[in-house]
């Protein structure tokens, strides 16, 4: 190393020679004493140690944890090149390069893949400091190392669709179906209900006609079949939660038939604000990736999963879910929905087909505070975070705000790169959450360059401080609006352009194409423009109070 770089300080491996063994330790804290008039003194260094290289018969080896502690007299000297290498050797082929050490470029910093999955692994960091790019990064490798594994990432900002090329499947609202009769019953009522609370009387009313709307459709499936007892809809044994198809048609001439029944005209109101509550959301163009074909029937959850999910993956094993396009009332929803199904197909296949769930933002779906954002969706991340690992489904979670994700949720993930950090919440809350010894590094997180890490947990030989390597330009994350190549409007009277832009915000309401306007020609697969709705008329038969010019923020 250049002579400016050997230097005792804080963060720096130091190595102590034992009779048996070398122990790996690192400085935290130095210091000085007897200092004289003619600046003589004795430099001080605490350590951690961290663990020690073994001299085996064949070639050294690295071990965590101390079994030989060093005795006075030890030797002690900066550790060299040969060392760092030994401990940061890869053991396999299930090991990625990532980028290189900080201490020593000359040294790679290699992750252990199979300890990252099945332990669940999470990367932290502040806006502007490279942790979308990291993302990219090691998702890449990632695939590399793991072709046979299936990745489903959720895209909040739409910046990672074309990071994997040919190797992932692109969804938005245009080209995804997810029926409604997948969501369950909270999930469901959130769709309705636009992200506010219920209405009692109406969710009773839900409770008891959901049920029987799945019975009515498993006996109309099996009307034709010859010799088939027909069964009472009501004792089918369907609850409110089993993912079987229904027709909104059946569900809503429920609702009608039990207002028919009722006497006090009064008492209908509750019924008649209900139904035109599931109308107006069947008939929102915004909702047509759950509604289309709503009262036709079918039951192709199969084929949702395969497509969703990637099985078989048909030589794209990763999945890119874009959820700027998608309107804001739901996205907590259909997160839960993703979430769920991911961890119920691993539980009910036994795991036999390992998947990594990815979720950028994460903070949004699993806040710590309780009262802020979507019960369900919670509790479905909260329950791969503690399960998933036994069923193959493993959590990456992504997220610039950790001090506000839920402690339960981030303290299952045993792998931790963290960036750049200048919140003291968030600090405070790493330092609870690694050792000891890692804690010594975290003084460094305010102060850490683009691309460099804190690299802490089971993925990683040792407590890191290391630098990503550089992402090749298309697998750089980047924003719709970036990557388009709409040109700059240098005067403000090019109505082409702005009636063009207008266009494109209209079919985000609309079941229509965006025209193929030259403007818009170099994306091929748009997604929707995450603008609301304007604000809808009753004489439109949709429910006014549930749309606002005003966007509202993802809970």
């Amino acid at each position: 190393m250049p002579i400016a770089e050997v230097r005792a300080t804080v963060g720096r491996f130091v190595s102590i020679r034992c009779n048996s063994s070398v122990i790996v330790a690192m400085i935290t804290e130095v210091s000085c004493e007897n200092l004289s008039n003619n600046d003589n003194y004795i430099a001080i260094a605490s350590v951690d140690l961290l663990g020690e290289i073994l001299n085996a018969s064949d070639k050294p080896k690295f071990q965590r944890g101390v079994t030989n502690y060093p005795t006075i007299g030890d030797a002690v000297e900066l550790i060299t090149s040969q060392e760092l290498r030994t401990i940061y050797a890869p053991t396999g082929s299930d090991q990625i390069n990532v980028g290189f050490l900080q201490q020593d470029r000359s040294v790679i910093a290699y992750v252990d893949v199979e300890e990252m999955l099945s332990k669940h692994f999470a990367v932290l960091g502040s806006t502007g400091v490279g942790k979308s790019t990291g993302v990219s990064l090691l998702l890449n490798e990632i695939l590399k190392a793991r072709p046979n594994l299936r990745i489903f990432l959720l895209d909040v900002h739409n910046e990672y669709g074309r990071c994997f090329g040919d190797r992932a499947l692109v969804l938005n609202p245009r080209n995804l179906k997810l029926p409604f009769w997948l969501f369950n019953f909270e999930e469901i009522v959130d769709v309705l209900f636009a992200g506010r609370p219920g209405v009692p009387e109406e969710l009773d009313i839900l409770a008891e006609v959901i049920p029987i709307a799945k019975g009515v459709y498993t006996q109309y499936q099996n009307a034709d079949r010859i010799g088939l007892k027909r069964v009472d809809p009501k004792h089918v044994g369907y609850t409110v939660d089993t993912p079987v198809p229904y027709r909104l048609v059946d569900l809503i001439s429920l609702i009608d038939e039990r207002m028919g029944k009722l006497e006090n005209r009064s008492s209908r109101i509750i019924y008649h604000k209900l139904i035109s509550r599931i109308e107006a959301v069947r008939n929102d163009p915004r909702y047509t990736f759950m509604f289309d074909n709503a009262n036709v029937g079918g039951d192709t959850m199969a084929e949702v999963i395969s497509h969703l999910f990637r099985l078989p993956a048909n030589g794209k094993p990763m999945t890119v879910m874009q959820l700027a396009g998608f309107p804001v009332e739901v996205i907590d929803s259909v997160v839960s929905v993703l979430c769920r199904m991911a961890f119920d197909f691993g539980l009910w296949s036994d795991g036999v087909s390992p998947l990594l769930f990815v979720c950028e933002e994460a903070h949004r779906y699993a806040s710590a505070d309780r009262n802020v954002g979507f019960g369900p969706t919670r509790k479905a991340v909260s329950r791969i975070a503690k399960e998933g690992r036994k069923y193959g489904v493993y959590l990456g979670l992504i997220t610039q705000r950790p001090a506000e994700l839920d402690a339960t949720i981030i303290s299952q993930c045993n792998t931790l790169f963290t960036m750049r950090l200048a919140n003291d919440r968030d600090q405070a809350l790493l330092r609870a959450a690694v050792s000891d010894a890692a804690a010594n590094l975290l003084s460094f997180v305010p102060s850490l360059g683009t691309r460099e890490v804190l690299a802490f947990g089971e993925g990683v030989a040792l407590p890191t401080r290391l630098r990503f390597k550089e992402v090749p330009p298309h697998q750089l994350p980047r924003g719709e609006a970036t990557i388009s190549s709409v040109p700059s409007v240098t005067s403000g009277h090019d109505m082409h352009f702005v009636s063009a832009v207008l266009e494109r915000w209209r079919g985000a309401t609309s079941q229509r194409d965006v025209p193929n306007d030259p403007v818009f020609s170099a994306s091929p697969a748009k997604t929707h423009s995450s603008v609301e709705a304007p604000m809808l008329q009753p004489s439109m038969g949709l429910d006014p109070d549930r749309f606002s010019l005003l966007k509202k923020p993802l809970r």
